[in-house]
């Protein structure tokens, strides 16, 4: 029931900017603001966190990001963003949204950024 959607990818060169979106639709309301978080991943290697905002709000950054992204949401916490500022080519991956809802992770399908001149 549960459908996060991504959307914002694209090919991009290094030093542009692009703006991830994730919404999410069938949350099982539990009273408070999911935890969310956004994550990338290339052919061969291991899904990495990027990103990550609390129930809270607090917000964490891989080092490699830390700087160039910013993750927010919405009022609602339904939908998440991922900032991306001075893209280089290394942030080249799938990256995909994730979601705790009620004690279960959720993940959407990914979408492909592209870094390249």
């Amino acid at each position: 029931q549960v459908q996060l959607v991504e959307s914002g990818g694209g090919l991009v060169q290094p030093g542009g900017s692009l703006t991830l979106s994730c919404a999410a639709s069938g949350l099982i309301f539990s009273g408070s603001i999911n935890a969310m978080g956004w994550f990338r991943q290339g052919p061969g290697n291991q899904r990495e966190l990027v990103a990550r905002i609390s129930n809270i709000g607090t917000t964490s950054y891989a080092p490699s990001v830390k700087g160039r992204f910013t993750i927010f949401r919405n009022n609602a916490g339904n939908t998440v963003y991922l900032q991306m500022n001075n893209l280089k080519p290394e942030d080249t991956f799938v990256y995909y949204c994730n979601i705790q809802n009620s004690g279960v992770n959720y993940w959407g399908k990914g979408t492909l950024v592209t870094v390249s001149s």
